[in-house]
């Protein structure tokens, strides 16, 4: 089931990519490089930071194929994407949360403490979202709107008590994807986000 879900996820995230490479006018390589990068930046990081190699995505050409392919499909569907836009918010929740549950099972394979793992899930599943922002040259949206980095960061949290108190995997699933999504959709719903941090130097002076 995960593994379907991960390949609704990259799907989701390269055409979310295009999207925002679209907004910057760039051309037809530059929006596949940004789809490609948005979708599977997070596993390639977390690879790279873990010592995983070879880097998950060099082992499945298939998940470059799809990525690709979304990206360049974008551009041919995007004057309609704005109908999907409900949809689309629900496909980008589950790609993180997918991320991040397969984040934190790599970390656990490799046999790291609690703590890594749990950054490791967070960083699977927001890290390509960063990327894309920063290709774009915008602030990153993960860190700045809506609970987003967070809601990964519980759902790994959550995840992992399971795990710990002997829940099956499906279910632990299950709970993880309902928990996250719910908390997510609610936080677009009602605009949920942490404290902001402003710093004025002026002000202080």
């Amino acid at each position: 089931m995960l593994l379907y879900i991960y390949i609704v996820a990259i799907t989701a995230e390269a055409m979310s990519g295009a999207l925002a490479a679209g907004r910057r006018n760039m051309d037809m390589f530059g929006v596949a490089f940004v789809a490609f990068i948005t979708a599977l930046g997070g596993g390639t990081v977390r690879d790279m930071l873990l010592g995983n190699y070879p880097v998950s995505w060099t082992q499945h050409p298939m998940y470059i194929h799809i990525t690709i392919l979304a990206g360049l499909f974008t551009m041919v569907v995007a004057r309609y994407m704005h109908r999907l836009h409900s949809i689309f918010l629900v496909l980008d929740a589950m790609g993180l949360i997918a991320f991040t549950v397969i984040g934190c099972n790599v970390a656990l394979k490799l046999e790291y403490s609690t703590t890594v793992v749990i950054m490791a899930g967070i960083t699977t599943g927001i890290f390509g979202g960063i990327l894309r922002d920063l290709l774009c040259n915008r602030t990153p949206m993960v860190l700045r709107k809506e609970l987003y980095a967070s809601v990964s960061l519980l759902v790994a949290i959550l995840y992992l008590c399971l795990r710990h108190w002997g829940v099956s995997h499906d279910i632990n699933l299950l709970v993880s994807f309902g928990f996250g999504l719910a908390l997510r959709i609610a936080a677009i719903r009602w605009r949920w986000s942490l404290p902001v941090f402003t710093y004025a130097p002026g002000r202080w002076s």
